[in-house]
Parts: structure tokens; C-alpha cells; sequence
């Protein structure tokens, strides 16, 4: 398979979008290569990219990597820590393969 040819994406239902989009840039930018704003974001994290964009409704996820596996260890890295950061709320994390 070609590089990143795994990909999977969620849309969350939250009126937090923004606030988790850059509670998570922001805490994944001290160890790997990160940019965001209110509204986009991306982690290059070393099993693949993940983006991020947020609405006033919804927050959107997308994850790459190389092979299945690593696929779903990143969506379960990025799912913990984003229920951890949302712990005021449950969140529906629902993803699709892409």
C-alpha cells in the first residue's frame, strides 16, 4: 500500500469544538510538529498526520497512516485524549473508514 493509504475520519457533535481543537494541538505541540488556529489544526504524529477542523456545531476529525494498525492505535490516541480533555461532556466518537 502506498504511504497513508489508511484514513479514517469523525464528525463529534460539540459547541466546544474550537476549545478541544486547540486543547489538543496545544498539547500534543510539545513533542511533535503542530499548527492550528480556532478552526484548523494538524498533528504529524510519527504513525501519520491528523487533521482537525472545528464549527460552531461540530468538531471534525482526520487520521492517515501507513497501515491499519497504526490507524487505529492514532484514532485511539487522539479518541483518549479528546474524551479526557471533554470530560464535561460525553462525546460520540464514531469513525469511518475513508
Amino acid at each position: 500500500m502506498t504511504e497513508n493509504s489508511f484514513r479514517a475520519v469523525a464528525q463529534i457533535a460539540t459547541a466546544d469544538a474550537s476549545r478541544y481543537l486547540q486543547q489538543l494541538c496545544k498539547h500534543f505541540a510539545h513533542k511533535l510538529p503542530t499548527t492550528f488556529d480556532p478552526t484548523a489544526g494538524r498533528i504529524d504524529f510519527p504513525l501519520g498526520p491528523v487533521t482537525l477542523a472545528a464549527t460552531a456545531e461540530r468538531l471534525d476529525l482526520a487520521v492517515a497512516s501507513d497501515d491499519a494498525a497504526r490507524l487505529a492505535d492514532l484514532q485511539d490516541v487522539v479518541e483518549r485524549h479528546l474524551v479526557r480533555f471533554a470530560f464535561r461532556e460525553t462525546l460520540a466518537v464514531a469513525w469511518a473508514a475513508t
